[in-house]
């Protein structure tokens, strides 16, 4: 009697039929695994996941006014103001003399550009409502995706004499040109700088002697600056600091003949009411120290004045290549900087711990791996595990280059997703595998051929096996809805094992049974 002829009923019959023959499926393999490796090789890698943060500060300049006024007549109207702005987290606002500052944050998750724009917004819709003598407010928002720094150097004076604040800024600030050129860098930032800028110390007697305001000052040095003075408090033998900026003026002597007032029909300049000097800024009360252990030194006994460079770079860049790009300008300035009696230590190198970290991971995935196989070899044998073995990374590589596509970064959270979902990728391979084996081995598939074993094994399991994979995956995609930072920084397990998952199921139904066709050795069926 002839055998009925097995009739398909599932997906995974049909791909297992239509791809265990054909000549493509061996270039698609080949294709996948190229693609993974490619991706895992350009995707750009990062500590950590960047999480969505957005915010700003508002600085809002009233000359003369003092920390109760301005937060009277500023802080406080303008607070209210941004509290009905939807999407607002918290308002931190200060007080100072001459400035107040709101810091406003939304809540994790808001769109960057459109709060940044809501905020700028509401500011100048209430420009009206601010006090006479208010300045124009500055509106600085901040972006956590390029704020923090992925390296981070300290240059300190190897020698003190014939080097002062301002010779070392200028030498960082060369070096921080060429660094800041570099592409995908955001920006760069230095800390603990004394910066070079002519200082003006009026004398509060003479400005009264001649009638002149410290407005009128103020206004006069405007003429030829770019930016507005910055007024400090009166200092102890009753003299006021005005800090000039040095932009539009080429001396001191062009700021000491400056013209403020007439008095009694004789010219008043700036020399006769201040004491004016370039030198650096003496209103930064900040100092920065490093200790560091000298050549053949075996304690920390060096402490010294130091300048830190900041360098941060743009949203989804490879934070790897830039630190390495970063360390090769510092490497071509050393010797430079040793002439100049100059020394820097890298505080900080976000891109080495990043590729240390990935580097880690994917050593424990492939070890992982290995560890799979030989687990199988004693319940199916060595064919049939090296089948499932082979089918690992093709998953691996096929999720690899979808995250690449869908713009996201390799980090710790990426693969410990991958980490995650191994154990769990194994399972549609090893099932569709095992019923290859067991019905192999049965009597009355002795007269079928192997590749109707193949194709009957893999349709029998399909939707016993779909189910128990897309329950698997609905319990990881709420993670995704998950709020705040947390919700942010564990966004890439939810986005990569459910994807993970359902690349599994593909390569079980297509290349599990054509890998079975050619390691698998056909026995026929004793029981």
């Amino acid at each position: 009697m002839n055998q009925k002829k097995y009739k398909i009923k599932n997906i995974a019959g049909h791909l297992s039929k239509g791809f265990l023959n054909n000549p493509l499926t061996a270039i698609l393999a080949f294709a996948i695994l190229s693609l993974g490796y490619i991706s895992l090789e350009v995707m750009p890698r990062e500590e950590d996941p960047q999480i969505a943060v957005s915010g700003g500060s508002i600085i809002v300049p009233m000359p003369g006014a003092s920390p109760d006024e301005i937060d009277n007549a500023v802080l406080k109207p303008l607070e209210r103001r941004l509290s009905e702005i939807k999407g607002i987290k918290d308002i931190y606002s200060t007080a100072m003399h001459n400035v107040g500052m709101l810091n406003v944050q939304y809540k994790i998750g808001e769109d960057r550009e459109s709060s940044n724009l809501k905020l700028y917004d509401k500011v100048m819709q209430n420009m009206d409502s601010l006090p006479g003598g208010t300045m124009m407010p500055i509106v600085k928002p901040f972006d956590i995706d390029i704020d923090v720094p992925i390296v981070t150097v300290a240059f300190y004076k190897k020698e003190e004499k014939g080097i002062d604040h301002i010779y070392l800024y200028k030498q960082i600030k060369d070096i921080q040109q060429e660094i800041n050129a570099i592409q995908d860098i955001s920006k760069t930032n230095l800390k603990g700088a004394k910066k070079p800028q002519f200082n003006v110390l009026l004398d509060l007697d003479k400005l009264s002697a001649y009638h002149i305001s410290i407005g009128q000052v103020v206004q006069s040095i405007q003429a030829i600056a770019k930016n507005a003075p910055e007024i400090d408090l009166p200092t102890k033998d009753n003299r006021l600091i005005v800090f000039g900026v040095k932009n539009a003026i080429n001396s001191v002597d062009d700021l000491k003949n400056l013209i403020i007032a007439k008095y009694m029909g004789s010219l008043i300049y700036l020399k006769d009411i201040a004491n004016v000097e370039y030198y650096y800024d003496i209103q930064n009360y900040k100092e920065a120290l490093i200790s560091y252990k000298a050549d053949g030194e075996p304690e920390l006994s060096q402490t010294k004045d130091q300048v830190t460079l900041e360098i941060s770079k743009l949203k989804g860049t490879n934070a790897v290549e830039l630190a390495q790009k970063v360390m090769e300008n510092l490497e071509e300035n050393a010797e430079a900087l040793e002439k100049n009696g100059l020394g820097y230590i890298v505080t900080r190198n976000y891109g080495e711990r990043a590729n240390e970290a990935v580097n880690e991971l994917v050593h424990h995935l492939v070890l992982t791996i290995g560890i799979i196989a030989l687990i199988l070899i004693p319940f199916l044998g060595w064919r049939e595990s090296l089948v499932v073995t082979i089918a690992v990374p093709m998953i691996l590589a096929a999720t690899l280059f979808i995250a690449f596509m869908t713009d996201q970064t390799i980090n710790r959270i990426t693969l410990f997703a991958f980490l995650l979902s191994l154990g769990l990728i194994v399972d549609d391979a090893i099932i569709v595998i095992e019923n290859i084996h067991r019905r192999m081995h049965l009597k009355e598939t002795q007269n079928q051929t192997f590749d109707e074993i193949i194709i009957e094994a893999t349709d029998e399991i399909g939707p016993s096996t779909n189910i128990a994979t897309i329950a698997i995956m609905l319990t990881m995609i709420p993670m995704a809805f998950v709020g705040g930072m947390m919700g942010q920084f564990m966004l890439p397990i939810p986005l990569n094992v459910p994807v993970a998952l359902g690349v599994s199921l593909f390569v079980a139904y297509v290349f599990a049974p054509y890998l079975a066709k050619k390691l698998i050795k056909r026995t026929k069926g004793t029981h």
